[in-house]
């Protein structure tokens, strides 16, 4: 069995998490600036088998796609072209950076580190991976 991993695509960072190989727990891995993403995960996939792509969808509170669709829609066609083995799902992400802002501040980290928008990005993943674990789990 492959591992999962999920990505919150954004125009700077891309915040990656991953579960293990059993599929059982969601792991923040890392965030990667968006020019470098794809040889990020080459280069991951060369040495770890990855059976789904997960990819945040960016969605207004009125259910329709957000203005970031733009920039995410043409990621998701060069994921395709670049891992066509691999399949891609999508999972709506609304909240997920404020959930994620309110997980650092209750650990209790210092200002300078909840100022960290990688960490916040990395976290975003994680529960994007956790939410889409969750509803798949229902099923």
């Amino acid at each position: 069995m492959g591992r999962i991993l999920a990505i919150d695509y954004g125009q700077k960072r891309v915040g990656i998490a991953v579960t293990d190989e059993f599929q059982l727990i969601a792991n923040g891995l890392t965030t990667v600036h968006s020019k470098d993403v794809l040889s990020f995960l080459k280069e991951y996939i060369s040495k770890e088998k990855v059976d789904c792509f997960v990819v945040g969808e960016p969605r207004q509170m009125n259910n329709l796609p957000s203005e970031s669709v733009k920039f995410i829609d043409p990621f998701i066609k060069q994921l395709k072209k670049t891992f066509p083995d691999i399949s891609i799902e999508r999972i709506d992400e609304r909240f997920t950076s404020k959930i994620a802002s309110q997980t650092i501040l209750s650990a209790g980290l210092k200002k300078k580190d909840r100022q960290n928008k990688a960490l916040l990005d990395t976290i975003s993943a994680t529960i994007i991976l956790q939410s889409y674990m969750e509803t798949r789990s229902k099923y």
